[in-house]
């Protein structure tokens, strides 16, 4: 284990860094939208932008990595994130920052993509649990450290655009400094959604939910907490929160649910969530939203795992990358049209339909989870539980999964199998 990690260390911080800047510069553009005046329909519109851009990223930034290779494709992809950041406050409209976050949500697929495919790489099946688990705490606490940088610099300004773009580049050193001999990418096949809805249709339809809300929470939740009236400190704490109780639950629920089965988790968690919401909406007090916020992401960020556990249950072992494919396609269509939908919300019930709207989408889930479980049950045997990071919408799976299954590929499994 020490060696491995030895050996993907300058990955690992080079990682860090990247989602360090993504992490401050996705809370910068919420805040500085207000400041535009932009409406938050169309800051709904400039959030779905990058999760669309990591979409596309991973139907395509693959080819840039198989021809040029991990370090010049990471090194390229970062470079264009620093320009991306820099142009912002220069051109300053709705559409040309659709379009920058489009290129940045696009550079990030192919960031990520490396990350990932080289850390698969250099794991062996005895200890890639816990190289994906330094790998996902990395992922939040980076992120989670980026929320505070908001307060060195005056998001009206330039300046933290620059600050973001400089980490950006700052990022690009230790893998371009790395001895570590890079993989060699390697096409696979993909898994038909269809397919995959009706070996696991809660897995699928928990995978789309997580993305409906969690790309909602990263990209609006600024622009909520400005409009409550949050001052910049108070925003970044808010978000930081948000998203580093994401590690919280992580492994004790994974544990419980290979105990009790991942189905009973997927109806109750669904519904703290929409209390959790209901609790925000409802209290004024900042210790008050903040505990709540921290209760919401804490169980918010264990969605995907779950569903990405409750769809591996179902399948064989030699289907897992074909499956991990279709959900991260399915996490990115949803992160691509939850902010949409959520802006929607904001526009018509002011600041707090965001989290009317995520109650919504939760009740539902749950609504769906107790339906499926009544008409089901549960698998015999479940695979151990892998915490997967759901604060991302690609991986190097959805390179993977834009590869054409060839009809022996997929199998379903045996017909006594169900959904939990």
């Amino acid at each position: 284990m020490f060696s491995t990690l030895s050996a993907v260390f300058s990955l690992l911080l080079s990682y860090g860094l990247l989602l360090l800047a993504n992490g401050l510069f996705s809370t910068l553009l919420g805040v500085r939208t207000q400041v535009e005046g932009f409406s938050t329909d169309l800051v709904g519109l400039i959030v779905a932008a990058y999760f669309f851009g990591l979409l596309i990223g991973g139907v395509f930034a693959g080819r840039v990595v198989a021809r040029v290779g991990h370090i010049r494709s990471f090194a390229a992809f970062a470079s264009l994130m620093s320009v991306s950041a820099l142009l912002h406050p220069i051109w300053i409209s709705v559409e040309s920052w659709m379009l920058l976050r489009m290129l940045s949500g696009f550079c990030m697929a192919g960031m990520i993509m490396v990350t990932e495919s080289w850390l698969n790489e250099r794991a062996t099946n005895s200890n890639r649990g816990q190289v994906l688990s330094f790998y996902m705490t990395t992922n939040y606490f980076a992120a989670g450290c980026g929320q505070f940088l908001l307060a060195v610099g005056d998001p009206s300004k330039f300046q933290l655009f620059s600050l973001a773009s400089v980490i950006f580049s700052i990022a690009l050193l230790p893998v371009l400094l790395t001895r570590a001999k890079a993989p060699i990418p390697v096409p696979a096949s993909r898994m038909r959604l269809m397919t995959l809805y009706r070996i696991a249709p809660l897995g699928l339809i928990g995978v789309f939910c997580g993305g409906l809300i969690n790309a909602s929470v990263l990209g609006l939740g600024p622009v909520f907490a400005i409009n409550i009236g949050l001052s910049e400190a108070s925003l970044s704490t808010f978000m930081a929160t948000a998203i580093m109780s994401g590690l919280i639950l992580q492994w004790p629920m994974g544990h419980l649910s290979d105990r009790i089965g991942r189905g009973p988790l997927l109806v109750v968690i669904p519904i703290v969530v929409a209390l959790a919401s209901f609790s925000i909406i409802m209290v004024s007090d900042f210790r008050l939203i903040l505990a709540s916020i921290g209760l919401f992401g804490a169980f918010q960020f264990t969605i995907y795992s779950l569903s990405a556990a409750t769809a591996n249950d179902l399948v064989s072992n030699e289907q897992r990358v074909q499956v991990a494919g279709a959900l991260l396609i399915t996490y990115g269509a949803g992160a691509s049209i939850g902010p949409i939908i959520a802006g929607q919300f904001m526009s018509f019930m002011g600041p707090h339909g965001l989290f009317a709207y995520f109650a919504l989408i939760s009740l539902l889930l749950a609504l769906f989870a107790t339906i499926k479980r009544r008409r089901g049950g549960s698998p015999e045997t479940r695979k151990p539980f892998v915490a997967v990071p759901a604060s991302q919408a690609t991986s190097n799976q959805l390179y993977i999964s834009t590869h054409e299954a060839s009809p022996d590929q997929v199998v379903l499994p045996d017909q006594h199998k169900s959904d939990p």
